[in-house]
């Protein structure tokens, strides 16, 4: 039985770019643009499930840290 929706944790990389963590799932991903983030999202969940197991929606949300000084 397939699940319906898979979730994907995305922060920006100290290093740069995009890292992409699923949540519930041992998947993660990185890339230099959201552009490539989000194929290299879509692949690794195509590596990860087989075809009748794979969640329809891939669901990105993505985190952002604001550090203000008081």
């Amino acid at each position: 039985m397939s699940e319906t929706e898979i979730i994907f944790s995305v922060q920006e990389s100290v290093e740069g770019g995009y890292e992409a963590r699923a949540l519930g799932h041992d998947i993660f991903t990185q890339a230099e643009s959201m552009e490539e983030l989000r194929e290299m999202v879509r692949d690794a969940v195509r590596c990860h499930f087989d075809d009748e197991s794979a969640p329809a929606v891939i669901r990105l949300h993505i985190v952002k840290d604001e550090v203000i000084l008081a």
